[in-house]
């Protein structure tokens, strides 16, 4: 099984901690800061946030070939516990719809302490639902040594992402990590040829100007690990290239000067990339220290790769929760920051699922009710600010917009920790959604992203229809705002608002009544219902007269 990337490396960074300075105010970037020139248009990586994806937890009973508690324990024959274990993190895992029991110790809560499996097609779907609610362009799904007794699991894993990116219209691209693959040379290409490259197929395969897109992660880094002279890394690239493929390079932290995590002589190595996409985890553990690497690394970086026609890509992360290094969000969002204002031309989150490392973004425990009792895992809460679930879900929606420009670029973080803690605040933007149906690309999350301009709109001439968000967890409601677009024409649609905690059994908040969208007052209507503690909200069309369908660009929930 191979090791996370982060104790592989770990002696190896060397990152100039003495050097770094204390934290000091970030000035606002300078125009020039902000108008580096892409080396490549706009495609499924320039211009677009890409996730690495492991997609690599089993458990025993799902069918996975690899058999076991993969990932989750280090004997993955015994069920993992706080003494076998390979995660710091622990996941929320309220939206999967099968978990497994382990040996550890009841959460806080007094629940079971159940893990998911990747392996679960359902748990795939879950996730890509999640990058499509939060707007999380491109899936990186990591790839090792298929050769080995890993590689059946690893196939069906690519089967699997496909078929839940192309149900989600996320994008999605293999990535190679050759740690510790002694034949990589030959087999790399075998693989490629022989099973991977059918996946270029599909409609939601990543490609970068017109070409199918190819990581490859782990050429040139200086450990026993990474044994590949550069004329092998070389011969690698350009048998890719001449696939017709765009290659992206997984590198080291001091790819550029050839030290530290990076051997010397394999600049030429770099420079074949397409895009150089380096490594950041365990590099910087606060503010000051990433900025010193924006200042004396990042922006070295951006130049070199726009002086040889290479497309920069860094790894901007949460940071570990196992150490602390979050600070609620902060850290993220400095990273993103920093990355956005040197002139990336895409972001590498790294990673969704990482909760081996404590690096993920995908939904994780809040609070400690929601961890094993006991076994020392942080939640989210950790330094005594609430956060949500899905808190680095929506700080990655706001950095995608602020890398589009569609945001203003900006120091400060933008997004809440805590929706629920917020009084005044809309429940329902950038919660997960569910819709009866919807037509074309007007889907449900539309109606929850904070763009009015954006729309849901189901399936025609089949009333009734109806669209549903989750809030995430249970609170007293009372009050929603239902939008559409402010230019469209007045109609009236006949609504019901209704509340549940479990998601089956809804009670009525608002009775059915015809509501009129009107452009004079902006396309929005007000429905005060009566207070109710729940969880999902749903909203049931039953008639349009300005059109056979159920439509919302905005679904506002506000506390009663």
């Amino acid at each position: 099984m191979p090791l996370p990337r982060r104790t592989l490396l770990a002696a190896a960074a060397l990152s100039p901690a003495a050097a770094i300075p204390t934290a000091t105010a970030v000035q606002a970037a300078t125009p020039a800061e902000a108008a580096t020139t892409a080396a490549s248009a706009p495609g499924d990586v320039v211009g677009k946030v890409t996730v690495g994806y492991q997609g690599w937890f089993a458990c025993p009973g799902d069918g996975a070939p690899i058999g076991g508690w993969w990932h989750w324990s280090r004997d993955r024959f015994q069920p993992p516990s706080p003494g076998n274990t390979t995660i710091v993190s622990w996941p929320d895992t309220r939206d999967y719809t099968h978990t497994y029991p382990t040996a550890y110790p009841n959460l806080g809560s007094g629940k079971t302490a159940n893990l998911f499996s990747s392996y679960d097609q359902q748990t795939v779907d879950t996730h890509f639902r999640w990058m499509q609610t939060y707007g999380i362009d491109t899936a990186a799904l990591q790839r090792f040594n298929p050769m080995g007794d890993e590689g059946p699991t690893r196939d069906a894993m690519a089967r699997k992402v496909r078929t839940s990116a192309e149900a989600t219209g996320r994008k999605f691209y293999l990535m190679y990590d050759v740690s510790g693959w002694s034949a990589m040379q030959n087999e790399i290409k075998t693989d490629w040829s022989g099973k991977m490259s059918a996946h270029t197929s599909s409609s939601m395969y990543a490609r970068q100007n017109g070409k199918p897109v190819v990581c490859i992660w782990g050429f040139g880094f200086n450990d026993d690990n990474h044994n590949f002279t550069a004329a092998a890394c070389l011969d690698v690239i350009n048998w890719f290239k001449g696939q017709g493929c765009y290659v992206i390079g997984g590198v080291p932290t001091y790819w550029r000067e050839g030290k530290n995590d990076s051997r010397a002589g394999y600049l030429d190595v770099y420079h074949a990339f397409n895009a150089i996409s380096p490594w950041m985890v365990g590099r910087a553990g606060d503010l000051a220290g990433l900025d010193w690497f924006y200042a004396n690394v990042n922006t070295a970086d951006q130049a070199d790769c726009a002086a040889h026609g290479i497309d920069y890509q860094p790894c901007v992360l949460p940071g570990d929760l196992s150490t602390g290094a979050r600070r609620h969000g902060d850290y993220y969002w400095r990273s993103i920051y920093n990355m956005v204002r040197v002139g990336a031309q895409g972001l590498y989150v790294s990673m969704f699922d990482e909760f081996n490392e404590g690096n993920q973004i995908a939904k994780t425990a809040e609070t400690a009710a929601d961890t094993p009792a006991g076994a020392g895992i942080r939640a989210l809460d950790e330094d005594g600010t609430p956060c949500d679930a899905d808190y680095y879900l929506r700080i990655t929606t706001d950095g995608g917009k602020m890398l589009k420009g569609q945001l203003a670029l900006t120091a400060t973080r933008p997004t809440n920790p805590a929706v629920g803690g917020q009084p005044a605040g809309d429940l329902a933007r950038g919660r997960p959604t569910s819709a009866s149906g919807y037509t074309q690309g007007y889907v449900p999350g539309n109606a929850v992203d904070g763009d009015a301009g954006t729309y849901w709109e189901s399936v025609n001439n089949a009333f009734p229809q109806w669209l549903q968000v989750d809030l995430g967890g249970t609170y007293t409601v009372g009050r929603f705002v239902l939008k559409l677009p402010s230019f469209w024409g007045a109609r009236t649609q006949t609504l019901t608002i209704t509340g549940s905690t479990n998601g089956s059994t809804f009670t009525t908040l608002a009775g059915s009544a015809p509501r009129t969208f009107d452009p004079a007052s902006g396309n929005a209507v007000s429905v005060t219902g009566t207070p109710t503690a729940i969880r999902y909200v749903r909203v049931t069309v039953t008639a349009n007269t300005g059109w056979p369908a159920g439509q919302l660009s905005v679904l506002e929930v506000y506390p009663s």
